[in-house]
């Protein structure tokens, strides 16, 4: 009798149609289930950012120094700081005011390394242009006029902005100690002021050499005497190497073209010496449109073409640091040297 066929009345037929319709529903909702879990999976990895590390320019060297955060403020070891840049203010540009807010950040004394105020240096475009930016910083900032500079004539705009900052009596040089550095501050516009050794300004250079007692030197002008940038090595500043040299100088920050460049230590002649040669660098990044590297020059050993920024010493008693800052907020090269 048990395995006698059950009646199927009606009462039998609406409970197997309703259970028939939970399984197919169940069967539903898992399906729509495993559908929207593979649909989230899919979307979130979609959605997580892929990794954004600096790529290094074409121009880089394969030594470049990977990029770092930014680590503003006076020096730890409470030496004093100089930070700069040249090739600055444009009032066609934001970069300007990119670069001006790194030095928001930064302690220490600022520098330029010429041609302030685009494009020629009046006195309205230090007002309009410069004043609104690296102004900010005008009381800590020691200057240095470049050839745009001295396209208003007399250099009456750059005179009339920085005043007894920019160098007095006339002269568009000085010279000033910082910590236990010496710190030159020259002119390479030699048309207009004079660079040789019997000029007013080559004169002045060699005394005040002959003056210093400073175990470690650092100087600043607009034109650099080596350069793998637009306008190349510039030997009419050789005036300036040379006796620089002789005197057992140690950096020389340049701008001009509107780059960074570091270079190993050499000779006037451009020959490798690491026992008594300058180093130099070129950091024309303050804000003026950027440009490449035509050519790779004897004794570069970094090169950045595509990012704005400042360099920052730290000037201990007997060595150095340095670290290029980009408006990115990372560290594009950095390192350390010994005085002479």
């Amino acid at each position: 009798m048990s395995d006698a066929p059950r009646p199927t009345g009606p009462r039998s037929i609406a409970r197997s149609v309703a259970l028939g319709a939970v399984a197919f529903s169940a069967t539903l909702i898992l399906l729509f289930g495993m559908v929207s879990f593979v649909g989230r999976s899919a979307g979130g990895a979609a959605a997580t950012p892929r990794a954004t590390g600096a790529q290094p320019s074409p121009s880089r060297p394969s030594q470049a120094i990977a990029t770092s955060s930014v680590a503003p403020g006076p020096s730890a070891s409470g030496d004093p700081v100089l930070v700069g840049a040249g090739d600055i203010a444009d009032c066609n540009l934001d970069s300007g005011t990119a670069t001006a807010a790194l030095l928001d950040t930064i302690e220490g004394t600022v520098f330029t390394a010429g041609d302030n105020a685009y494009p020629n240096g009046s006195a309205a475009q230090f007002h309009d242009c410069y004043a609104p930016t690296w102004g900010r910083h005008l009381a800590r900032t020691r200057p240095a006029p470049g050839n745009h500079d001295w396209e208003t004539k007399d250099l009456a705009g750059y005179r009339e902005y920085f005043g007894a900052a920019g160098g007095l009596d006339g002269a568009s040089w000085y010279s000033y100690e910082l910590g236990a550095w010496h710190v030159i501050v020259l002119d390479s516009d030699c048309t207009f002021v004079g660079c040789l050794p019997g000029s007013a300004q080559g004169r002045w250079l060699q005394a005040d050499l002959d003056a210093s007692k400073a175990t470690c030197t650092l100087a600043i002008w607009h034109h650099p005497r080596f350069s793998s940038g637009e306008h190349g090595n510039d030997a009419t500043v050789w005036p300036f190497w040379d006796p620089l040299y002789r005197a057992g100088a140690d950096v020389v920050i340049n701008g001009h073209d509107h780059d960074y460049e570091r270079f190993g230590p050499q000779d006037p002649a451009g020959r490798e010496d690491k026992a008594r040669g300058l180093r130099e660098f070129v950091v024309g990044t303050g804000g003026a449109v950027l440009r490449g590297f035509p050519t790779v020059a004897a004794h570069s050993e970094m090169r950045i073409a595509d990012t704005f920024g400042v360099i920052r010493f730290v000037l201990h008693p007997t060595s150095y640091e340095w670290s290029f800052i980009q408006t990115n907020g990372e560290v594009g090269d950095s390192g350390n040297g010994a005085c002479h």
